[in-house]
């Protein structure tokens, strides 16, 4: 028998409030709802931001900006010195074992290793995510890292400089100057020549 036994029983079934059986019960006559209002009423739902004319809270605030914490992705954190300590050598680390060796809360969730500490010993681990660090650090004791998601891809990947970028760039200068180049006014023939012309027609 332990006491947590009983509190657990004694609080399983609660018994509800009996209201309106008469001022000695502390809630009868208006049975807790008080004198007229709306709180007296049938069908009364109190509003949780409500203020009472005054200007709410939820408009004080300024609104701005945009929040990614609710996309976020939330794993559970386990390190390589807690494998080193709960696991013997050559064993295999599921999401289940972790949540029977107590090292995770739900083996159903997304279970991310990092490389703090030292990993000695051979292992098979499976999970959705390893840091870099330690994975290298299974693979050198010997073990395996297994990945039950996808690796991420790189968002953001350099391009390699090839040679014929400079040649490129050369061209578009060149093209850029001519465009910017002045624009040569034709020459205009002098009268004389005008009136050679008109001889000769």
């Amino acid at each position: 028998m332990d006491i947590t036994q009983i509190t657990k029983r004694a609080g399983a079934h609660r018994k509800r409030k009996r209201v309106g059986r008469g001022p000695g019960s502390g809630s009868g006559k208006t049975s807790g709802r008080g004198h007229k209002g709306a709180g007296a009423r049938a069908g009364y739902r109190r509003v949780v931001l409500a203020e009472g004319g005054m200007f709410p809270l939820f408009r004080r605030l300024p609104k701005y900006g945009f929040n990614n914490a609710q996309f976020r992705t939330i794993y559970q954190v386990v390190n390589l010195s807690d494998l080193e300590a709960r696991f013997e050598n050559g064993g295999h680390v599921t999401p289940a074992s972790l949540e029977e060796a107590g090292l995770v809360r739900n083996r159903n969730q997304l279970v991310k290793v990092l490389g703090d500490g030292q990993l000695q010993k051979k292992l098979t681990v499976e999970a959705h995510r390893f840091s870099a660090s330690a994975e290298s650090q299974i693979e050198k004791a010997g073990g395996t890292a297994k990945w039950l998601n996808p690796k991420p891809k790189k968002k953001f990947v350099k391009r390699p400089k090839t040679e014929t970028e400079p040649e490129a760039k050369k061209e578009k200068s060149e093209a850029k100057k001519e465009k910017a180049a002045p624009k040569k006014e034709k020459a205009k023939p002098d009268k004389a020549d005008e009136n050679e012309i008109k001889e000769e027609s």
